[in-house]
């Protein structure tokens, strides 16, 4: 499923105009990428949680030049569905 797919599914279930959902979908998506830039977990209930996890620095090797080098410590976003979520998609 696309956003495209996502924003009509939203129009026809409210009736309201592609383009209204569309600015809406776009802001909620904003909002979440800001606030994991910021550090800040962001809790759906019901749904799951979008999280910042750190990933410890590591030592990696570069097997064409036959290299070490060290990838140094650094944040990623992650998501964990819900409990609910999960067993809905379970069934």
């Amino acid at each position: 499923m696309t956003k495209a797919d996502i924003v009509n599914e939203i129009s026809m279930k409210t009736g309201m105009q592609k383009a209204e959902v569309m600015t809406i979908v776009e802001a909620f998506m904003k909002t979440v990428q800001v606030s994991l830039a910021k550090g800040e977990n962001v809790y759906l209930r019901g749904f799951g949680s979008f999280t910042v996890k750190t990933r410890a620095q590591k030592t990696a090797r570069n097997i064409s030049k036959n290299t070490t080098i060290i990838v140094p410590e650094h944040k990623i976003p992650s998501f964990k569905p819900a409990k609910t979520f999960v067993a809905a998609v379970k069934k």
